[in-house]
């Protein structure tokens, strides 16, 4: 996956209190903006190995954000020319580890397991979405909160691409806080147009969409692969994984699931904008 660093690394927030930060992130409106600091009290960014991070929606802390740990990684490489590795990042996720993977990195993430559901739970939340009769089975990720929504083989990338969500009622549909974020995932194939720019199919492509945490929908969700890798590596029998999430701005995201419910996400961050905040 790519992430032209849509994401906000600050660095060294031991003097922000958890209301600073969430400020931070509202002001800079993007789906998360993360914070980093040293675990070792006299700790070096530029050679240190092992830190804190937190991810912060416009709204809300959340307990995982891929893109904006694979942000975080590529300023302590790319930016800070860290040696190490790898790094390890203390979260509300466990530890989380990041090394160097050629031009790109490899983060080392939780495998989050589904469960199925019944459809009819989930009725009216469905309809503002995409029409009941489109959706082949809902299944829960308990630890992520996440619902993950399989469209029938019938459906095509075309039709995923051109769902427009009711995201204000979808909010209004789903208050019990069970839901924090809907995934909606179709199975890849040529036929369906799931194929990549260099002509690669994918195995599946989905969308993603967070009201409940401030997103109306997120371009490419670290978090939701560990959830779609668990699925889609159960169906199609597959340790490693290949997938486009079809937002507006879109991403393509390699995977291998391992042991011990744990997952690789593989990608790249290119860094387009610098600049220091002033608090």
């Amino acid at each position: 996956m790519v992430n032209k660093c849509k994401y906000i690394v600050q660095c060294n927030f031991q003097d922000l209190s958890e209301a600073q930060m969430q400020k931070v992130a509202a002001e800079m409106n993007l789906s998360e903006t993360v914070f980093l600091r040293n675990k070792e009290k006299n700790g070096s960014f530029s050679k240190g190995n092992s830190f804190h991070i937190r991810w912060f929606t416009p709204t809300n802390e959340v307990n995982l954000c891929g893109h904006a740990t694979l942000a975080t990684a590529a300023v302590l490489y790319n930016e800070l020319r860290n040696p190490s590795s790898s790094v390890k990042f203390d979260s509300l996720s466990g530890e989380l580890v990041v090394s160097k993977d050629g031009n790109g990195f490899v983060m080392n993430f939780p495998l989050n397991e589904t469960i199925v559901q019944d459809k009819a739970e989930y009725h009216k939340l469905l309809e503002l979405i995409v029409s009941v009769d489109c959706v082949e089975t809902v299944e829960y990720s308990p630890p992520t909160k996440k619902l993950l929504v399989r469209l029938t083989d019938k459906m095509t990338r075309k039709q995923l691409e051109s769902l427009t969500p009711d995201i204000s009622s979808m909010m209004a549909a789903e208050v019990t806080g069970k839901v924090k974020g809907v995934i909606v995932t179709l199975k890849g194939s040529t036929e369906n147009g799931a194929v990549s720019s260099d002509g690669e199919t994918y195995d599946f492509i989905s969308r993603y969409f967070a009201p409940w945490n401030g997103i109306p929908e997120d371009p490419v969700t670290g978090s939701a692969h560990t959830v779609l890798a668990y699925y889609w590596g159960k169906v199609l029998s597959k340790k490693t994984l290949f997938a486009r999430q079809c937002s507006r701005r879109g991403g393509d995201v390699r995977m291998r699931v391992l042991e011990g419910d744990r997952v690789d996400l593989i990608g790249q961050a290119v860094t387009v904008l610098k600049g220091s905040f002033i608090l």
